[in-house]
């Protein structure tokens, strides 16, 4: 069960650095932008913190896949 937990939180690390990078104008990309740009303001700060968050999760997610943090 951790491998499909796991490889679902990459891949959803996997949209948010993908989208973060590239300012997508996806739908659902928009409304999470939306709504972090209550707290980040205007300008490419969210998306600078989707891509560094996009990475974090997409690590943990591997990792997690893996085995090799919560067994």
């Amino acid at each position: 069960m951790n491998v499909l937990w796991g490889l679902l939180m990459a891949a959803v690390g996997l949209f948010m650095l993908i989208c973060g990078t590239l300012k997508s104008k996806f739908v659902v990309y928009e409304l999470l932008v939306a709504r972090a740009r209550i707290a980040w303001g205007e300008g490419n700060a969210v998306h600078y913190f989707f891509q560094l968050s996009g990475l974090i999760i997409l690590v943990l997610g591997g990792l997690w896949a893996a085995g090799i943090i919560w067994r």
